[in-house]
C-alpha cells in the first residue's frame, strides 16, 4: 500500500494551489524587468514548487534537509536535482548561487531561521521569495513554539514564529538592499483577516536590485535600539513610540524615573553644574 503523504491532503494542496498561482502570476510580471533562469527550491518538501519552476524553463535545485522528502521529490519529478540540505546548515559553497530563491513555508519551522536567511542571502543573485506564518505583530518580535515531528515540519521539535516586521528586518540585516512588502497576497482564507481572525501568512521579496512592480511596496525597517530593552517594564512604555521631540523626551523621563534614587540625585546634580558652568561663562562676557 503507497504511503499517504501530508503534502497530499486537501488542506496543504489547496494552499500549494493558491501559492502556485500567486508566483506564477508574480514571476511573470518580474520577468519583465529582470532575468531569471536558475532556481534553488530551499526546503521544497516533495518538490511541487521545483516542478513548478522547471515547468516555467528554470533550472532547478530543490533542497528539503528530510531525506525521505527528497527520495519522494526524486521520485515524482525525475527530471528534477534533488538533494538534501539542512536549511540551519546550507553548503552554500558547493551549491553556488541562483537567480531566484524560492523559501516558501520553512523559516518558522526552523530553531534559527535568522542564521537561514543569512544563508538565503548568499545563495541569491538577484531574487528571494519568502513565505510562510507570521505572528500579528506590528514589532520585530518572534514567538518560541513546540512542533510535531512530521514531514512538513521541522525536524527539531521547536518553531520560531516570526511577524512580518521581523522578517523584514532579518532580511535587511542579512544584507539585502531591498526588502518589498506585497499589495496583495493569494487569493486564501490564510492570507486574508476578517473579523474573527488575524492574518496567518506572508509573502515578502528581498531583492539584490531594485525592483520597481505596482505589486510592490518597499519595507519599512523597524528600528528599536537595545537602551531601549526595559521599555516594557513600565506603563509609561508607549511614550516611546510618540513621535517628535515631546515623545522622546517623555521616554527619556520614564527611563530617569526607572532609576535608583541615587543615580537620579546624580543626574540632575551633573545638569545643575551644567548649566551653573553656563550661567558663569556668559556672565564673565
Amino acid at each position: 500500500m503507497e504511503r499517504e503523504w501530508i503534502f497530499d491532503y486537501p488542506v496543504t494542496t489547496s494552499l500549494t494551489e493558491a501559492r502556485r498561482t500567486f508566483i506564477g502570476e508574480f514571476l511573470k510580471a518580474l520577468q519583465d524587468q529582470v532575468v531569471l533562469r536558475s532556481a534553488v527550491d530551499v526546503g521544497c518538501g516533495v518538490g511541487d514548487f521545483s516542478k513548478f519552476l522547471w515547468e516555467q524553463g528554470f533550472r532547478v535545485l530543490a533542497l528539503d534537509g528530510r531525506e525521505g522528502n527528497v527520495r519522494e521529490g526524486q521520485r515524482r519529478y525525475p527530471e528534477v536535482a534533488f538533494r538534501s540540505a539542512d536549511a540551519e546548515e546550507l553548503p552554500v559553497a558547493e551549491i553556488g548561487t541562483f537567480d531566484l530563491v524560492l523559501c516558501l513555508g520553512l523559516l518558522y519551522h526552523l530553531e534559527n531561521p535568522f542564521r537561514t536567511i543569512r544563508y538565503l542571502h548568499s545563495l541569491t543573485d538577484k531574487v528571494l521569495l519568502v513565505e510562510g506564518m507570521c505572528i500579528p505583530s506590528e514589532q520585530a518580535t518572534m514567538e518560541l513554539l513546540d512542533e510535531k515531528s512530521a514531514e512538513d515540519q521541522g525536524f527539531r521539535n521547536v518553531a520560531f514564529y516570526p511577524s512580518e516586521s521581523c522578517l523584514v528586518k532579518m532580511l535587511y540585516c542579512a544584507g539585502f538592499p531591498f526588502v518589498y512588502r506585497l499589495r496583495s497576497l493569494p487569493a486564501d482564507y490564510r492570507y486574508v483577516p476578517n473579523v474573527w481572525r488575524k492574518r496567518l501568512r506572508t509573502f515578502l521579496v528581498a531583492s539584490k536590485v531594485e525592483l520597481r512592480l505596482p505589486t510592490l511596496v518597499l519595507g519599512k525597517e523597524s528600528i528599536r535600539y537595545a537602551f531601549e530593552f526595559a521599555s516594557w517594564a513600565t506603563s509609561l512604555s508607549k511614550l516611546r513610540d510618540v513621535s517628535g521631540p515631546l515623545g522622546g523626551l517623555g521616554f527619556r523621563l520614564v527611563r530617569f524615573l526607572d532609576r535608583p534614587r541615587a543615580e537620579q540625585r546624580e543626574i540632575v546634580s551633573w545638569y545643575l553644574r551644567r548649566f551653573w558652568d553656563r550661567l558663569s561663562f556668559n556672565g564673565s562676557k
